[in-house]
């Protein structure tokens, strides 16, 4: 796979989460968990502008990612690679490998500081829906990357079934996240396979015991193996955000954009509970 090729293939994905984003955009319009408050207007050019920004770090990374792949698939390198496997059965391996990449990842940047201090943007938004998803900093995208090349690499993956990840991890998240009613007994059934929108509301909770849980981006399984599960039906009454940057001053591009090089405490402290961590 050429690089040009490579580059019309991601901006193909991104028109695709464009699409499934406006989509959802419009359901939350209709089915709304919780009313439109003030900062649903306020979030959304921030947030959009993050959006863009990381489909312009993702484009760069993945052809980077997929090249690294197509070289390792013809040397015949990587774990998938020491027997024959049927292309399902070595998708389907590529697939939980690499959403278990995400876990890992995910509670690594929970618990270091360092990496907390890019994590934070995410989970600073004041408000949760479909344009929160991608609200990311190009920090964040480098962290994830690494964790994602570190198993793909280890596999040997092939880059179809990495696209496949990529897009899945994509689409899911921005159901996730957006502002949608969900049946309290659907989203617990469903939440015993898949993250589903109320149990990933829980992890956008200002109470640290509630953000330290519900990491996983596709399945459920790694939170429920790793015992840091919270069941969904808590995520309908979840408060958002972290305290001390509910001034839209620090909600604005150039502040999230900066919020990682800031001396703030609350960014260095990522397990104190809400009543510990100190306003900023």
């Amino acid at each position: 796979m050429t690089l040009p090729t490579q580059l019309l293939s991601g901006t193909t994905t991104i028109g695709v989460i464009l699409t499934a984003m406006v989509a959802v955009a419009l359901l939350e319009t209709d089915i709304p968990l919780h009313a439109a408050g003030r900062w649903a207007t306020i979030h959304r050019g921030p947030n959009l502008a993050l959006t863009f920004v990381t489909f312009a770090t993702n484009i760069v990374f993945n052809a980077a990612l997929v090249t690294v792949l197509v070289a390792l698939q013809s040397s015949g390198i990587g774990l998938l690679h020491l027997r024959a496997l049927p292309p399902l059965m070595a998708g389907v391996i590529v697939v939980v490998a690499l959403d278990f990449a995400f876990y890992v990842g995910h509670v690594t940047m929970h618990t270091r500081p360092s990496l907390w201090r890019f994590h934070s943007v995410h989970h600073s938004d004041p408000a949760v829906d479909v344009t929160t998803t991608i609200r990311q900093h190009p920090g964040e995208s480098v962290i994830r990357y690494a964790f994602m090349a570190a198993f793909a690499f280890a596999l040997g993956a092939s880059p179809g079934a990495f696209a496949v990840y990529r897009v899945w991890s994509a689409l899911n998240g921005l159901l996730e996240h957006a502002n949608i009613r969900v049946m309290r007994r659907l989203d617990s059934l469903l939440s015993l396979v898949v993250s589903t929108p109320n149990m990933h509301k829980v992890h956008h909770s200002r109470l640290a015991t509630e953000t330290d849980t519900n990491y996983g981006n596709i399945f459920s399984l790694f939170d429920r193996l790793f015992s840091t599960f919270t069941p969904s039906k808590r995520g309908v009454t979840i408060v958002y955000g972290l305290e001390g940057f509910d001034d839209p001053a620090r909600q604005t591009t150039a502040a999230l954009l900066a919020m990682p090089f800031a001396r703030t405490a609350v960014i260095d402290a990522p397990a104190l509970s809400t009543a510990e961590r100190p306003a900023s």
